[in-house]
């Protein structure tokens, strides 16, 4: 008899026969498996859907192009996972265009939901659609274009607030840390919850006290900011089990667990074009293992009534599950 897995499995192996003869190479799939309970509800706060561009164009001025990555490579991802929810959030390359984010949304169903990236050609008749469709959030991406001036990192968080406080989303920041008290009044001032990725874009090798990171552990202790413990690999300099995180994510979810939620980064881009070649030509996704990298939160929190926030209940509170 023919089971739901082998449905799922064979969905995936299709979309692994579709890249025959192309430059694209599947995305990595787990294979350490979780090695602590996962609550029912538990949510990956951080992923991407890479679409056929046939259907869903890269934007022109995309600084990288990844490989692809679909809705049920990533539904597979999260069975092996025990994932029940997810996020999806729009990544640079396409630019304002939300499309393969719903796309991804769509075939997820009501377990998942999105953050948008926005502009001013973004009308409020499109911000009503994808709020219908899930959408309760739009990202500010500081760190894949390297935009270190704090006054247009200023000017771009807050015309994404200005454009989502009266709906009800929150905005969600990826920057460097050392941004982070360049314009930390900004974020104090929010109106909207203030989500901050990958460990608010900290690095390990430079310690604790780096510039960015005492601050950031302010927001989150006052309740103004979120973090995503995700991307472990990002801050990390040792891998796999990405020890020199440890301390970082200890003190972020002690400064206040309310505040803390958990995601893959899967199917985990590398945004940054080897020297010698185009934005055009695709960078070859980061081969990450993501069964052990969420046994890392078992280490970074033993507790499992604190896990269970992490993973259900913030992201139930903030996604509006």
């Amino acid at each position: 008899m023919t089971t739901r897995r082998d449905v799922l499995l064979g969905a995936v192996a299709a979309s692994a026969l579709s890249r025959a003869g192309s430059a694209f190479a599947a995305p990595s799939q787990p294979s350490t498996p979780v090695n602590f309970p996962i609550p029912p509800g538990a949510c990956d706060c951080h992923t991407h859907i890479h679409a056929d561009p046939a259907r869903f164009p890269w934007f022109d001025g995309r600084v990288y192009t990844p490989e692809l990555a679909s809705p049920e490579e990533m539904k597979a991802l999260h069975q092996a996972l025990q994932m029940q929810r997810v996020v999806i959030v729009t990544p640079s390359v396409y630019g304002t265009d939300n499309s393969a984010t719903l796309f991804g949304m769509k075939a997820r169903g009501k377990d998942a939901r999105g953050v948008a990236v926005i502009g001013p050609g973004n009308s409020d008749a499109e911000l009503d659609a994808m709020e219908q469709a899930g959408i309760r959030g739009v990202r500010v991406n500081l760190a894949t274009g390297g935009v270190n001036d704090p006054e247009e990192a200023k000017r771009r968080f807050n015309a994404a607030v200005d454009r989502v406080k009266d709906r009800g989303w929150h905005v969600q920041v990826y920057t460097n840390a050392s941004m982070i008290p360049l314009i930390k009044q900004s974020f104090v001032a929010s109106p909207v919850p203030v989500v901050f990725d990958h460990f608010g874009g900290v690095q390990a090798a430079a310690g604790l006290q780096q510039p960015g990171f005492p601050e950031l552990v302010e927001l989150v202790k006052s309740g103004k900011a979120y973090v995503k413990i995700s991307g472990a690999y990002r801050a990390a300099t040792v891998g796999p089990e990405y020890s020199d995180v440890v301390p970082f994510a200890r003190a972020l979810i002690a400064a206040n667990p309310d505040r803390i939620i958990w995601g893959s980064d899967w199917p985990h881009p590398d945004s940054v074009t080897p020297p010698g070649r185009k934005p055009s030509d695709v960078t070859p996704l980061l081969r990450i293992d993501d069964g052990k990298l969420l046994n890392q939160l078992a280490v970074w929190e033993p507790d499992p009534v604190v896990r269970k926030r992490i993973l259900v209940d913030n992201p139930a509170q903030l996604y509006k599950f």
